[in-house]
């Protein structure tokens, strides 16, 4: 094994669950996160020499993750809508387990490319600037696409149930 396979080896070894977890996020299905992380592995893999060691390989994994799932979604072309008249209810004592599902349940009514800003914006803690990167966009998009999101959630969910989690974004 030389030693760009072993450090790739060990880049994988120490951030898989993170990225795994990412890639969860920008298609809300586990069996499609695995399958976009393995992609993207796969292709950093194959491009490791276009990587520059002064950016990092993370964040290269980051875009190939995001421009991976925003293709599949593409691909799919599937509009799924979800009818919902007024917020769910949700009781005073809501767990984590059931806000996350919720959570889940509003970011696939979002477009992938919305998804994605708010997953790499308040997952990721990312800045506007390195999430604009990261998309391959302007920071005005990122803006946007975030207000857009932001807004489409707050229909969905509620002004409280969103505020709390974004403010929290630890889900």
């Amino acid at each position: 094994m030389s030693g760009g396979e072993h450090d790739f080896g060990a880049f994988v070894a120490a951030r898989g669950t993170s990225l795994l977890r990412m890639a969860y996020l920008a298609c809300g299905d586990q069996a499609e996160a695995e399958d976009v992380l393995q992609t993207a592995l796969e292709r950093t893999y194959r491009n490791l020499h276009r990587v520059r060691h002064d950016d990092g390989l993370e964040p290269y994994v980051r875009r190939v993750i995001i421009n991976t799932a925003i293709s599949r979604a593409r691909r799919r072309a599937i509009i799924r809508i979800v009818p919902m008249h007024s917020p769910p209810e949700t009781s005073a004592r809501t767990s984590d387990a059931d806000l996350r599902h919720v959570l889940m349940e509003a970011l696939r009514t979002l477009p992938s490319r919305q998804r994605a800003v708010i997953v790499l914006r308040y997952w990721e803690d990312l800045s506007e600037t390195q999430t604009a990167e990261v998309l391959g966009c302007a920071v005005g998009t990122v803006k946007s696409q975030a207000s857009k999101a932001t807004a489409k959630l707050r229909s969905v969910l509620g002004r409280d149930t969103v505020e709390g989690v974004i403010r929290n974004a630890h889900i």
